[in-house]
Protein backbone atom coordinates (compact mmCIF):
# COMPACT_ATOMS: atom_id res chain seq x y z
CA UNK A 1 0.00 0.00 0.00
CA UNK A 2 2.19 3.02 -1.64
CA UNK A 3 0.17 5.48 0.61
CA UNK A 4 1.09 4.10 3.60
CA UNK A 5 4.31 4.47 5.32
CA UNK A 6 5.85 1.43 7.58
CA UNK A 7 7.58 2.39 10.90
CA UNK A 8 9.49 -0.41 12.68
CA UNK A 9 10.25 0.50 16.10
CA UNK A 10 13.84 -0.58 16.95
CA UNK A 11 15.24 2.18 19.43
CA UNK A 12 14.65 0.44 22.68
CA UNK A 13 17.77 -0.51 24.79
CA UNK A 14 17.45 -3.96 25.44
CA UNK A 15 16.65 -4.14 28.93
CA UNK A 16 15.64 -7.47 29.21
CA UNK A 17 18.52 -8.61 26.56
CA UNK A 18 21.32 -7.33 28.49
CA UNK A 19 21.62 -3.97 26.46
CA UNK A 20 21.80 -5.70 23.33
CA UNK A 21 19.91 -4.27 20.33
CA UNK A 22 17.25 -6.10 19.87
CA UNK A 23 16.89 -5.61 16.51
CA UNK A 24 20.11 -7.62 14.99
CA UNK A 25 19.35 -10.34 17.84
CA UNK A 26 19.87 -13.58 15.89
CA UNK A 27 16.48 -15.69 15.76
CA UNK A 28 16.48 -19.56 14.06
CA UNK A 29 19.53 -17.70 12.12
CA UNK A 30 18.43 -14.65 11.19
CA UNK A 31 18.29 -11.22 12.89
CA UNK A 32 14.92 -10.00 14.12
CA UNK A 33 15.01 -6.87 12.12
CA UNK A 34 15.56 -8.66 8.75
CA UNK A 35 12.81 -10.87 9.17
CA UNK A 36 10.31 -8.01 10.08
CA UNK A 37 11.37 -6.21 7.09
CA UNK A 38 10.98 -9.11 4.92
CA UNK A 39 7.11 -9.35 6.30
CA UNK A 40 6.23 -5.90 6.25
CA UNK A 41 8.38 -4.03 3.46
CA UNK A 42 5.83 -5.55 0.72
CA UNK A 43 2.55 -3.90 2.79
CA UNK A 44 3.61 -0.28 2.99
CA UNK A 45 5.29 2.09 0.86
CA UNK A 46 7.99 4.31 2.43
CA UNK A 47 9.84 2.18 5.17
CA UNK A 48 10.87 4.05 8.23
CA UNK A 49 13.33 2.63 11.29
CA UNK A 50 12.96 3.73 14.52
CA UNK A 51 16.84 3.52 15.97
CA UNK A 52 19.46 4.87 18.26
CA UNK A 53 22.05 2.47 17.77
CA UNK A 54 23.89 0.77 14.61
CA UNK A 55 23.06 3.15 12.59
CA UNK A 56 24.58 2.50 9.43
CA UNK A 57 23.35 -1.05 9.50
CA UNK A 58 19.76 0.11 9.76
CA UNK A 59 19.83 1.89 7.05
CA UNK A 60 20.95 -0.61 4.99
CA UNK A 61 17.38 -2.02 5.45
CA UNK A 62 15.62 1.53 5.33
CA UNK A 63 15.43 5.09 6.15
CA UNK A 64 16.59 5.56 9.94
CA UNK A 65 14.56 7.96 12.21
CA UNK A 66 16.26 8.73 15.57
CA UNK A 67 14.22 9.76 18.80
CA UNK A 68 13.44 13.62 18.99
CA UNK A 69 14.95 16.30 21.54
CA UNK A 70 13.81 14.86 24.68
CA UNK A 71 14.86 11.03 24.01
CA UNK A 72 17.19 11.65 27.02
CA UNK A 73 14.26 11.72 29.31
CA UNK A 74 13.27 7.67 27.50
CA UNK A 75 9.82 7.74 26.61
CA UNK A 76 10.10 4.40 25.49
CA UNK A 77 7.79 3.48 22.14
CA UNK A 78 6.19 6.60 21.67
CA UNK A 79 9.66 8.51 21.04
CA UNK A 80 10.06 6.47 18.41
CA UNK A 81 6.18 7.16 16.81
CA UNK A 82 6.32 10.77 18.00
CA UNK A 83 9.70 11.10 15.46
CA UNK A 84 8.25 8.44 12.67
CA UNK A 85 4.90 10.47 12.64
CA UNK A 86 6.39 13.37 11.84
CA UNK A 87 8.84 12.41 9.41
CA UNK A 88 5.83 10.50 7.27
CA UNK A 89 5.08 12.29 4.21
CA UNK A 90 2.07 9.91 3.68
CA UNK A 91 -1.60 10.68 5.85
CA UNK A 92 -1.26 7.18 7.49
CA UNK A 93 1.46 5.41 9.27
CA UNK A 94 1.57 1.46 10.56
CA UNK A 95 3.30 0.79 13.34
CA UNK A 96 5.52 -2.55 14.05
CA UNK A 97 8.16 -3.67 16.33
CA UNK A 98 11.54 -4.96 15.52
CA UNK A 99 10.67 -8.28 17.38
CA UNK A 100 7.79 -9.70 16.07
CA UNK A 101 9.45 -12.02 13.71
CA UNK A 102 5.73 -14.05 12.52
CA UNK A 103 3.77 -10.87 12.13
CA UNK A 104 0.76 -11.08 9.43
CA UNK A 105 1.47 -10.74 5.49
CA UNK A 106 -1.91 -9.13 5.72
CA UNK A 107 -1.48 -7.35 9.13
CA UNK A 108 -1.26 -3.64 7.36
CA UNK A 109 -4.09 -3.88 4.65
CA UNK A 110 -6.68 -5.56 7.00
CA UNK A 111 -5.95 -2.18 9.76
CA UNK A 112 -6.30 -0.12 7.09
CA UNK A 113 -9.53 -1.90 5.74
CA UNK A 114 -11.29 -1.34 9.82
CA UNK A 115 -9.88 1.41 10.10
CA UNK A 116 -10.98 3.64 7.51
CA UNK A 117 -14.48 2.07 6.78
CA UNK A 118 -14.82 3.21 11.02
CA UNK A 119 -13.50 6.84 10.04
CA UNK A 120 -10.86 6.43 12.82
CA UNK A 121 -7.94 7.78 13.62
CA UNK A 122 -6.37 5.12 14.46
CA UNK A 123 -6.68 1.23 14.54
CA UNK A 124 -5.10 -1.51 16.53
CA UNK A 125 -4.35 -5.34 16.13
CA UNK A 126 -6.38 -7.11 18.83
CA UNK A 127 -6.13 -11.23 19.71
CA UNK A 128 -8.35 -12.96 21.92
CA UNK A 129 -10.26 -9.61 23.20
CA UNK A 130 -6.09 -8.25 23.87
CA UNK A 131 -4.92 -5.27 21.99
CA UNK A 132 -1.64 -5.43 20.57
CA UNK A 133 -0.26 -1.84 20.96
CA UNK A 134 2.99 -1.69 18.74
CA UNK A 135 0.53 -3.68 15.91
CA UNK A 136 -1.41 -0.21 14.75
CA UNK A 137 -2.42 2.49 12.03
CA UNK A 138 -2.23 5.91 12.94
CA UNK A 139 -3.22 9.00 11.18
CA UNK A 140 -0.27 11.33 11.00
CA UNK A 141 -2.99 14.19 12.37
CA UNK A 142 -2.53 12.23 16.12
CA UNK A 143 1.06 13.80 16.12
CA UNK A 144 0.65 17.16 18.11
CA UNK A 145 -2.10 15.18 20.84
CA UNK A 146 1.19 12.29 20.70
CA UNK A 147 3.67 15.21 21.25
CA UNK A 148 1.40 16.86 24.13
CA UNK A 149 0.79 13.60 25.92
CA UNK A 150 4.76 12.63 25.73
CA UNK A 151 5.65 16.31 27.57
CA UNK A 152 3.10 15.65 30.16
CA UNK A 153 5.00 12.62 31.04
CA UNK A 154 2.52 10.02 29.17
CA UNK A 155 4.82 6.51 27.96
CA UNK A 156 2.63 3.83 27.49
CA UNK A 157 1.36 2.84 24.00
CA UNK A 158 -1.75 1.44 24.47
CA UNK A 159 -2.99 4.52 26.74
CA UNK A 160 -2.09 7.30 24.16
CA UNK A 161 -4.03 4.80 21.63
CA UNK A 162 -6.89 4.40 23.52
CA UNK A 163 -7.40 8.27 23.68
CA UNK A 164 -7.52 8.53 20.12
CA UNK A 165 -10.54 6.46 20.15
CA UNK A 166 -8.50 3.36 18.59
CA UNK A 167 -10.92 1.18 16.31
CA UNK A 168 -9.92 -2.72 17.54
CA UNK A 169 -9.02 -4.75 14.50
CA UNK A 170 -9.50 -8.49 15.40
CA UNK A 171 -6.69 -11.66 14.44
CA UNK A 172 -7.10 -15.43 15.10
CA UNK A 173 -3.55 -16.17 15.61
CA UNK A 174 -1.91 -15.07 18.59
CA UNK A 175 1.38 -16.58 17.67
CA UNK A 176 1.58 -14.37 15.02
CA UNK A 177 2.40 -11.41 17.03
CA UNK A 178 4.46 -13.13 19.85
CA UNK A 179 7.48 -10.90 20.45
CA UNK A 180 11.05 -12.09 21.26
CA UNK A 181 11.74 -9.32 24.01
CA UNK A 182 14.22 -12.01 25.73
CA UNK A 183 17.81 -13.61 24.99
CA UNK A 184 16.07 -16.78 26.76
CA UNK A 185 13.55 -16.99 23.65
CA UNK A 186 16.02 -16.77 21.25
CA UNK A 187 17.24 -20.01 19.71
CA UNK A 188 20.58 -18.03 18.93
CA UNK A 189 21.81 -14.81 20.06
CA UNK A 190 24.51 -12.27 18.74
CA UNK A 191 24.83 -8.86 20.51
CA UNK A 192 26.87 -6.22 17.95
CA UNK A 193 28.68 -3.27 19.19
CA UNK A 194 27.39 -0.20 19.69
Amino acid sequence: MPDITGLILAGGRGERMDGADKGWVVHDGIPLIVRVVERFAPQVGPLLISANRNLERYAALGTVVQDEAHAEQYAGPLIGVLSGLRRARTEWVAIVSCDAPALPIDLVQRLASVTLAASAVAGCARVCERLQPVFALVNTSAVEPLASLIARGERALHRWLESLDVVAVDFDDASAFANINTLSITVKSARNPD
